[in-house]
């Protein structure tokens, strides 16, 4: 049962009828995780914004997925989290993972609203291309929802959306917002890697990794490894909508 603090702090986050599911998730993970709870009080009022401004299912399970990954990644005390290191209204990543004296990393987080296949997989990583900056290695993850994840077409989807980009298929590069091939590589090659993570009884199921050869800017393996292994561990269980 969460305790009185943290049930204010839920109060305070979130504008919800007695039940609401988001409110019942966000005070278990504020209970397990003294760091996790830490680290909303210190955004508070951001996190308070984007949970009330969202006016529709989808964009509550948005700001979900934002929170349980930031929950997950800091059961690692060895990882540091900043949120929206370039400010809420630019449009960029929503989070900066530091691990060990290792450089730093973005990582974007995204909701799949599809089945997890082939085309799913890489419909959102061809949508979030754009979104990358120049500044340091990005890494994609994409939450899909209560699901096991082990097995996923993760790295033929990538394949696939390269070699539809290698034939400058217009349809593909026109999806993404590219004029041209080079246009579609110049953001590729921005691209670490690719996480998607879901909800499962065992922990391969929760998460799998797909990294980017040719990728320019290279998340470091090492944290790289400690995020995927935290985003396999048991915080955040909870069952998600979908």
């Amino acid at each position: 049962m969460a305790t009185t603090g943290v049930q204010r702090l839920v109060d305070h986050l979130v504008e919800a009828p007695v039940g609401d599911s988001l409110a019942a998730e966000l005070a278990d993970w504020l209970t397990v995780s003294a760091r996790f709870r830490r680290f909303v009080e210190a955004h508070r009022d951001k996190v308070r914004k984007k949970l009330r401004v969202v006016d529709d299912v989808d964009g509550r399970r948005d700001v979900r997925a934002e929170l349980r990954v930031a929950a997950l990644l800091l059961a690692d005390r060895r990882i540091e989290l900043a949120f929206e290191p370039g400010g809420s209204t630019r449009g960029g990543p929503d989070f900066t993972i530091a691990f060990r004296g290792h450089p730093a990393f973005f990582l974007e987080v995204t909701r799949l609203r599809r089945a997890p296949d082939e085309a799913g997989i890489g419909g959102v990583v061809l949508a979030k291309l754009r979104q990358l900056p120049p500044s340091l290695p990005s890494v994609l993850l994409v939450d899909a929802g209560a699901r096991d994840v082990a097995g996923l077409p993760l790295d033929t989807a990538i394949r696939t959306l390269r070699a539809r980009a290698d034939a400058s298929d217009a349809a593909t590069l026109s999806r993404g917002g590219f004029g041209s091939r080079r246009a579609f590589y110049q953001r590729f090659l921005r691209l670490g890697a690719v996480v998607v993570v879901g909800q499962a009884a065992a922990a391969d199921g929760r998460a799998v990794l797909w990294t980017n050869p040719s990728a320019h800017l290279v998340a470091p393996p090492p944290a790289l490894r400690a995020s995927l292994a935290a985003l396999r561990s048991g915080i955040g269980q909870r069952r998600s909508p979908g």
